[in-house]
């Protein structure tokens, strides 16, 4: 499976630059889930954060766009 480069734009993950699967296409997912814990020491993580696929860049990675945060498990 490859990977390509995406940046996290908006959200609580904004700026942050990570690999993810890519399709054939080479594009990465069309939706992606960013599932961060609470931090509490909680069994449950925290909310999940919702990302779309936005349009390549220069560099020739993709940028997600945030949608939404939800509850846990809500997004899926």
């Amino acid at each position: 499976m490859s990977e390509v480069t995406v940046r996290f734009v908006g959200g609580p993950a904004d700026g942050l630059v990570r690999l993810l699967p890519a399709g054939s296409d080479g594009a990465p997912p069309q939706r992606w889930i960013m599932r961060h814990p609470d931090g509490t020491g909680s069994v449950q993580p925290g909310p999940d954060h919702l990302y779309e696929r936005d349009r390549p860049d220069e560099a020739g990675g993709w940028s997600m766009r945030f949608v939404r945060t939800d509850a846990y498990g809500v997004s899926e």
